[in-house]
């Protein structure tokens, strides 16, 4: 929760100089859902994806010229994924689930190929790709408690001749498509879509392979040993792990995850003015009050 409270708090003094710049742009939420493809999805397609959740979102967006805007946006959203809701046998014998709450502040640019904002153009289909910084905290249900997987290092992390503690913080790549329609003046609707290219396998706290269970509880205790290892709790004579040896598949480090949002759009323009970028009015419109055209 501290974690979670001081990225907020950078969110925020980072997104404040943006709003002293936007008097003349456009605020908006995006209300959506989240899904995620990593190695706890139903299938091993590249394309499968965990459980989709509600999502929400604010942004600010400010025209850059007649074709390009750029747009920050802080989203929350939930990401989960469970080895039962799988079709695989081997997976749903893996036995493996986790979920997280997933916050994100993304600076994207937009290319407006019908027009921005700025020129009053009813349809505006556009690209968009940009950085963003999130923060995850994958979790999964023990003995019917949520319990933090990434302190645990359930492969090994933290011990001797393994990696260190993967971070929660992390970089992603958005990219992705969308289309407004101007409802009147100052409102416009829409709907987004965007993936995030991640460079870390563990949003779902799986990505190599298994430790050996007594090398794991006596490294990192006895949590750890059985959420690393939870194929044993399938076992109907008991809830006694399996030990499996040292190097076998748990996931596939060959690839990172992935995840992505999908909404819908609210905008609000502080301004009704258009921008006559090539010396007249491009939509031969004019919005707000006379001679105030840029």
């Amino acid at each position: 929760m501290i974690r979670m409270n001081r990225f907020l708090t950078t969110c925020i003094v980072l997104i404040f100089p943006f709003l002293l710049i936007a008097q003349d742009s456009e605020v908006g939420l995006i209300l959506g859902t989240t899904g995620y493809t990593g190695d706890i999805t139903p299938s091993n397609n590249y394309f499968s994806t965990g459980k989709r959740h509600a999502s929400l979102g604010v942004f600010l967006r400010k025209d850059l010229n007649r074709f390009t805007a750029v747009r920050g946006t802080f989203t929350y959203g939930k990401y989960s994924g469970d080895d039962a809701n799988s079709k695989i046998e081997g997976i749903q014998n893996r036995n493996l689930s986790f979920q997280s709450n997933l916050l994100e502040l993304s600076l994207v640019g937009e290319i407006n190929p019908f027009g921005t904002n700025s020129t009053g153009e009813k349809i505006q289909p556009y690209l968009f790709g940009g950085i963003a910084v999130f923060h995850f905290n994958p979790e999964t249900n023990y003995n019917g408690q949520l319990v933090e997987l990434q302190p645990l290092g359930t492969e090994g992390q933290g011990m001797d001749d393994f990696d260190k503690p993967y971070k929660l913080t992390q970089i992603s790549i958005p990219l992705g498509v969308g289309v407004k329609y101007q409802i009147t003046d100052r409102i416009n609707l829409g709907v987004d879509f965007g993936v995030r290219k991640t460079f870390t396998d563990y949003l779902d706290d799986v990505s190599g392979t298994y430790v050996n269970y007594n090398d794991l509880f006596e490294g990192n205790g006895q949590l750890a040993a059985a959420l690393g290892n939870r194929s044993g709790e399938l076992n109907q004579e008991g809830n006694i792990p399996e030990i499996l040896p040292t190097g076998s598949q748990r996931g596939n480090p060959l690839q990172d995850d992935w995840y992505f949002t999908a909404g819908v759009t609210f905008g609000y323009k502080f301004s009704t003015r258009t921008r006559n970028y090539k010396g007249r009015n491009p939509t031969g419109r004019e919005f707000g009050c006379p001679g105030k055209n840029l």
